[in-house]
């Protein structure tokens, strides 16, 4: 394995439904087995320049592309293995049912004999420290366990270029620090050149040569990796004397969690969730933290115990609300799930906000403020008419967290809300959570982002190992 030469001279990037470019005017140089840490604004374009370089943007039908992007000198759509690709969301990248097959499968892929795929398969687990069997199910791994094996899998292709796509955004404390390890003993090891994009600069102090930013327009500039940090995060929370009464509105007795009827994965616990006040709830990846958010916010029934709304949230609906029918959740509890992904239903930005209120068959001229209202509180106005997966994570998470918001909740559960913001849209994002507990709404946030937490002034719900 030798690290790649990555060039690109006024490459441009522009998806087929959208009229603004991803990414344009980029020129960079990365010299074979240089490690260089991604940053800027999100929507910059830096996911797309990642998978431009992975050859996986598509064709002409996709969008149009202007300049070059070249790796050791060949178009990244014409050269197959040489990059390696690791994506944000540890759930979502895991392809076969065992760990060996799940690391095979890009060697198998490229029609590298057997004996030397299984041969690659060891080293690459080895290099990333995975030491698990390898008929080990890959649901069963944690969130650190499974971002390690996805980089296993880039490695055993043996590429010359390794890219991260904020691999380290939904993990635990413990789990950013396993596969920042991993990837630094990786890159030594192996010469690869390493493009990593991270809003979180500090994690990579020590592994990044440098830092290449991208701005608002996508033109990229470089500096010494330690002459660049973000600047510190601050937000203002609730005030001490909130303009509401802090009443419970879902009250949770000796809960169990669980996603599969029989397999618990979090509690019991007693937690009741109040108007105004924000509550974290944290944890290891494995703990059951999602799994708790959607059981409180009526998505799951409980395993074990009981959640039950107030007599002012539930409004004549049933007690329990895993009893509510989808309309009846729609101004009670709003949810926005880990994975933007798994969220979006509609063809434009405007129409994703749209749906919950055409739901509620609101007046025309309602939906139309509400919506144009949110679009430009999360700054998405510009975007409106973009299809929805055509947005950076960041603007994905914006949207889902507007789209539950144009029904008004009076319980927001959100999963990992920070997720894929730069420090501007993170206190923009912190700003609105503020300002809805100081409306008495209630926020549940599963997060890992203490800072999120301390800015809110949230009480703490701590998940310990999944029982």
């Amino acid at each position: 394995m030798t690290g790649a030469r990555v060039a690109a001279r006024g490459w441009g990037w522009r998806y087929a439904t959208r009229h603004a470019w991803a990414a344009r005017g980029l020129d960079l140089d990365v010299a074979p087995g240089e490690r260089i840490l991604l940053a800027g604004l999100s929507g910059s374009g830096k996911s797309t320049l990642l998978h431009a370089l992975a050859g996986v943007l598509g064709g002409d039908d996709e969008g149009e592309q202007e300049g070059s992007l070249a790796i050791d000198g060949d178009d990244p759509r014409d050269v197959h293995g040489r990059a390696g690709l690791v994506l944000q969301d540890p759930d979502t990248q895991a392809i076969m049912h065992r760990v060996g097959d799940d690391v095979a499968f890009g060697c198998e892929n490229l029609g590298i004999p057997r004996d030397e795929t299984w041969r690659r398969v060891s080293s690459a687990l080895d290099l990333v420290g995975l030491d698990v069997s390898l008929d080990r199910s890959t649901s069963a791994l944690s969130g650190g366990q499974k971002q390690r094996l996805a980089v296993a899998g880039a490695l055993a292709m043996q590429p010359g270029l390794l890219l991260l796509d904020e691999p380290t955004a939904n993990l635990d404390p413990a789990g950013v620090i396993e596969v920042r390890d991993a990837v630094a003993r990786v890159v030594e090891q192996t010469g690869a050149t390493l493009i990593v994009v991270e809003h979180r600069a500090d994690v990579w102090r020590g592994v990044i040569d440098r830092e290449v930013r991208l701005g608002p327009a996508a033109d990229a500039t470089a500096a010494d990796f330690g002459g660049i940090g973000f600047e510190h995060r601050e937000a203002r929370g609730p005030g001490a004397d909130a303009p509401y009464s802090s009443t419970p509105l879902i009250d949770a007795r000796a809960l169990t969690a669980a996603r599969v009827k029989g397999k618990p994965v979090a509690g019991p616990v007693d937690v009741t969730v109040r108007s105004g006040e924000v509550l974290g709830i944290t944890g290891p990846n494995g703990s059951g933290k999602s799994t708790l958010g959607r059981t409180l916010a009526g998505l799951l029934p409980p395993a074990r115990g009981t959640v039950r709304a107030s007599d002012e949230l539930r409004g004549g609906a049933a007690p329990e609300p895993i009893r509510w029918s989808s309309t009846q959740l729609l101004t009670r509890i709003g949810t926005v799930l880990q994975s933007p992904d798994h969220q979006l239903l509609a063809k434009t930005v405007r129409e994703e906000i749209e749906v919950g209120p055409r739901a509620l068959k609101l007046p025309p001229e309602e939906i139309a403020r509400r919506t144009d209202d949110l679009l430009a509180r999360l700054r998405l106005d510009h975007l409106a008419a973009a299809h929805p997966h055509t947005l950076s994570g960041g603007e994905k998470r914006r949207l889902t967290v507007g789209a539950m918001l144009a029904t008004r909740p009076r319980v927001c559960v959100l999963d990992e809300p920070t997720f894929g913001q730069d420090p501007q849209t993170w206190r923009e994002m912190v700003g609105i959570m503020s300002s809805l507990s100081d409306e008495g709404i209630a926020i549940v946030a599963i997060t890992h982002d203490f800072e999120l937490l301390a800015a809110l002034r949230a009480r703490e719900l701590r998940m310990g190992e999944a029982p």
